[in-house]
């Protein structure tokens, strides 16, 4: 019996340091880390709120049922955390000799709630008593600090988000993005544009990676995200130095790249699969027909067209490659809205990831064969 209580007490010790472990590496550790608690919590409510929405069409209701996934999921881990700290101290309250599994628990609550309605009889009982309140008034002042944190973050990247609106449209769009530049005479000046997305990205791939579930923060107004967002950023970027005569690439391809690199490290977080090395040739999900939709209204607009179309539509492919794929898996996976060249890719003619379960790895479908 005393070696049976010796392997309990070691047990509830165990489940007691990786909940605190997990709780350090989910709020205080600045760096992106799988942590299999938080994980698991977000992966179990994932499934109840799609079981929610499972039998409507309606996007404006699914939004609103999908909001609320990310507040009450982040609600939801500290209460795993406080009642695994209880069970693991009520393992070490039987193990030292407490009556029953019953009297363990409420010694337990009594100690991790510091509410004291039951006595503590040994020094050994009045011990793990204290580290027990010590550990859950430092989960709650965790929790309390990192909630600021997440949504200073949320207001930084929806304030962005928001302003793309003025300047591509609702939805957004890369083509209405150039032309309304190109209308209020901000074509040559854009260049700012592309440093203030390329900080934007920069600070989305360390938030978002840190804090894994801010990319289901859903923004304030339903037709906006931060997915489609980045898209529309990236390829204007695309369409500006490939098909755009006498400009400046640099702050456009250093702003394609800093993106890029986002959203890939943001898909290797998730487990979505990608080519990390694309050809420029490699299929993309834009067609060549929409790539030349594009291109006319471009030119009936009067921007100043490069000469050559085709070498264009090279151009601007090698460029899509690089976030092709991570786009539209992460535009399904945080359920975007419609966004023409991002969440619209679906269907047979537009292949796109497809997500099995959240929180398992993704395999990307093989792109149209006939699409060049």
């Amino acid at each position: 019996m005393i070696a049976v209580r010796v392997l309990v007490f070691g047990a509830g010790v165990g489940l007691a340091l990786w909940t605190v472990l997990s709780a350090i590496r989910t709020t205080v550790l600045p760096r992106s880390a799988q942590v299999a608690i938080s994980r698991w919590v977000f992966s179990f409510l994932r499934r109840v709120f799609e079981l929610a929405i499972r039998r409507t069409d309606d996007f404006v209701r699914r939004d609103r049922v999908m909001a609320l996934y990310a507040p009450i999921s982040l609600l939801a881990l500290p209460l795993v955390w406080l009642l695994l700290i209880g069970l693991a101290y009520a393992l070490m309250f039987w193990a030292i000799d407490t009556e029953s599994f019953a009297q363990a628990m409420a010694l337990s609550g009594s100690s991790l709630t510091t509410l004291g309605f039951v006595s503590k009889e040994t020094a050994a009982e009045r011990l793990l008593a204290f580290t027990e309140a010590g550990w859950g008034l430092i989960l709650v002042a965790l929790m309390i600090t990192f909630l600021p944190s997440i949504y200073s973050v949320f207001s930084r990247r929806e304030a962005q988000v928001a302003m793309l609106e003025v300047r591509a449209g609702d939805p957004p769009s890369a083509v209405e993005m150039l032309l309304r530049h190109h209308r209020i005479g901000w074509l040559d000046d854009i260049d700012g544009t592309w440093l203030d997305w390329e900080r934007w990205f920069a600070e989305l791939e360390e938030s978002h990676t840190t804090f894994p579930i801010l990319p289901f923060f859903r923004s304030p107004q339903p037709q906006r995200s931060w997915v489609t967002a980045s898209g529309t950023v990236l390829d204007t970027a695309a369409l500006y130095m490939s098909c755009l005569e006498g400009i400046r690439i640099g702050p456009a391809g250093v702003c394609i790249r800093s993106g890029f690199l986002a959203l890939r490290r943001l898909a290797d977080f998730f487990g979505i699969e990608f080519d990390a090395d694309p050809a420029p040739d490699d299929p993309i999900s834009i067609s060549r027909a929409e790539f030349d939709a594009a291109w006319d209204q471009m030119a009936a607009a009067s921007l100043p067209l490069k000469t050559d179309r085709d070498q264009a539509w090279r151009d601007f492919a090698g460029w899509r490659v690089n976030y092709d794929t991570v786009l539209l898996a992460l535009a399904q996976i945080t359920m975007a809205p419609f966004a023409v060249w991002s969440s619209d890719r679906s269907g047979p003619s537009h292949q796109r990831p497809r997500v099995r379960r959240f929180g398992r790895r993704l395999h990307s479908s093989e792109h149209d064969p006939d699409r060049t």
